[in-house]
């Protein structure tokens, strides 16, 4: 099973650049065999925290609007997660990530823990677990994977990997959180004997800077692959292989 974790160029808030981008990184996974790509979180339309009108790129999953903007995505071979802000009823903002599936939005994962303090967004309320083609996995966006309680949930149900789409684009005295995050990385993987892909942006933009802690942490929490600093990376691992004839029908559980 290999996997890969694209550390995006950081963008300005409220720009759609990112999907030509993703775009092109699909078509390399393709060729070369990967399975699940992880992607940032907020990856499309950037953090609405930081966004003057940040309901002008706020996405509704209901009424089918993700999957039309995410349709040029679609894959037969490559599996991708990406980051961004979900519209829901009332007015309500999540920050989401969805698993996009042979053209179809398998699921999304809502953030149970926004990083700020009075953050914009609400905090999701289910840990759902992604099956595609019996590889089990889970999504932790950024600050959640501070939280082991939703990791050992998820592994409890069968997950075998964990994705942690990241947006770490911060003032320049707070931006240097490479070495936490790849500490949070391998001792979740230690801890519940699963390996964790980080995916993060990297550079500056709006007055902030990332980075980049994108990683590849195995099981034994050995770090596979490290993304460059500050520049845009593509990290790829393989991980195990799913079992012999394990090609069910891809699900999410709650």
């Amino acid at each position: 099973m290999k996997v890969a974790a694209y550390q995006a160029p950081f963008l300005t808030s409220g720009s759609m650049d990112a999907l030509g981008l993703i775009r092109r990184r699909i078509a390399w996974c393709e060729s070369e065999g990967v399975t699940i790509l992880c992607c940032p979180e907020a990856i499309i339309g950037g953090l609405a925290d930081y966004a003057a009108r940040p309901a002008d790129f706020a996405i509704d999953v209901e009424g089918g609007e993700l999957g039309a903007l995410l349709a040029p995505l679609a894959s037969d071979a490559v599996t991708t997660i990406l980051g961004f802000t979900e519209r829901a009823g009332a007015g309500r903002l999540y920050n989401s990530a969805a698993v996009l599936h042979k053209g179809a939005v398998l699921g999304v994962y809502r953030k149970h823990h926004p990083g700020i303090n009075r953050s914009i967004y609400q905090a999701g309320d289910q840990l759902p677990v992604f099956d595609v083609h019996g590889f089990l996995f889970g999504i932790l966006i950024c600050n959640d994977s501070n939280y082991p309680e939703a990791a050992r949930s998820m592994v409890a149900r069968g997950a075998r990997a964990l994705f942690v789409p990241t947006h770490n684009g911060l003032p320049l005295e707070k931006a240097d959180v490479v070495t936490e995050s790849r500490n949070v990385d391998t001792a979740l993987a230690r801890e519940n004997n699963v390996a964790v892909i980080r995916a993060d942006v990297a550079g500056r933009a709006d007055g902030r800077v990332s980075y980049g802690s994108s990683g590849i942490v195995d099981s034994r929490g050995v770090v596979l692959r490290s993304g460059l600093s500050l520049c845009e990376d593509l990290l790829v691992a393989d991980l195990v292989r799913a079992p012999s004839g394990s090609l069910n029908r891809p699900s999410v559980s709650t």
